[in-house]
């Protein structure tokens, strides 16, 4: 993500710019919207194809760690924690607070998708 690397180069800092916080503002709704649809659109259309019953989240998260198709069903716990967090703060001061974590966490976010891409990819009900 272009984003997460310039936020990285900004870094933190007492005083930002306009454009700087609009950097952090840009980085964290990706993020927010990246993992939603990840988890609430892809992972459950996933878990419907391959006729898993529903559970709860966490429990959608440790079995598809098990089955391979995601890398750590902690770091999706994780990543849906932190944009629950940005989803639900309104002051842009602390939006900027979270911004090392979502820094941190969209690589890991990156990892979970190429993985359940490559689950998706072995599957036979998934054209080519």
């Amino acid at each position: 993500m272009q984003f997460n690397y310039k936020c990285k180069t900004i870094g933190i800092k007492e005083n930002c710019t306009f454009e700087e916080l609009e950097s952090f503002d840009s980085l964290t709704s990706k993020f927010n919207r990246t993992s939603d649809i990840f988890t609430q659109k892809v992972l459950r259309s996933v878990w419907m194809l391959l006729h898993e019953p529903f559970v709860p989240f966490i429990d959608m998260m440790n079995k598809g760690e098990k089955m391979l198709m995601l890398q750590s069903a902690d770091q999706m716990i994780e990543i849906r924690d932190l944009r629950n967090q940005i989803s639900h703060e309104y002051i842009p001061e602390a939006i900027r607070d979270l911004v090392p974590e979502v820094i941190e966490l969209t690589s890991q976010l990156i990892e979970n998708i190429n993985k359940c891409r490559l689950f998706i990819g072995k599957r036979a009900w998934i054209t080519k």
